[in-house]
């Protein structure tokens, strides 16, 4: 094993470690710049839109939602700390009016009014989100995920992104008419 993958491992378990035990159902790995902007194009966000980011860690995709594409921004946080931060930096930009961080389990928060809703969550917890989007997404929803599927979805486009060297996936959803 190579330093390299050594402290690429690290980048990934630390994060994880470092949750409190009962809120590691996905580790806290931001997404890179390119994919986020790739995400929120893909899912063409625009003026008027309301993008849920779950699991915002710190509030990158929020910023970018608000700042290039003219939308609002909710994000759903479990950790304290980690949505603490991301609401301090989203005030220290004067974006409150459009930009906001909501401490919550996913599974317990509104996402009723989302337009866009953005993951990078794993795909066993993208999973069990899957009933919660078909219950509370709105038809016509556009859902962005990074890297991992929604099992039992079919997506309307796969993108690959290539940064540093890394393959990204992003799978982009529309949520169906509810069936009666």
């Amino acid at each position: 094993m190579t330093f390299t993958s050594v402290l690429s491992a690290l980048f990934v378990v630390l994060p994880v470690l470092a949750q409190p035990v009962g809120q590691r159902l996905a580790p806290y790995v931001p997404s890179p710049q390119e994919v986020i902007d790739r995400m929120l194009e893909l899912a063409q966000a625009r003026q008027g839109d309301t993008v849920i980011d779950v699991g915002c860690g710190d509030g990158r995709i929020l910023i970018t939602a608000v700042q290039k594409f003219k939308a609002r921004a909710v994000g759903i946080e479990i950790d304290p700390k980690i949505a603490a931060q991301a609401s301090d930096t989203i005030l220290k930009l004067g974006l409150q009016n459009k930009a906001r961080v909501v401490r919550a389990d996913v599974f317990d928060a509104d996402l009723s009014q989302a337009d866009v809703v953005t993951l990078y969550l794993t795909t066993s917890f993208n999973e069990k989100l899957r009933p919660k989007f078909e219950q509370s997404l709105k038809p016509g929803t556009r859902v962005v995920s990074h890297d991992y599927g929604i099992r039992g979805w079919n997506p309307v486009e796969v993108e690959e992104v290539f940064v540093h060297g890394r393959r990204h996936r992003i799978f982009l959803y529309v949520v169906e008419s509810k069936k009666n």
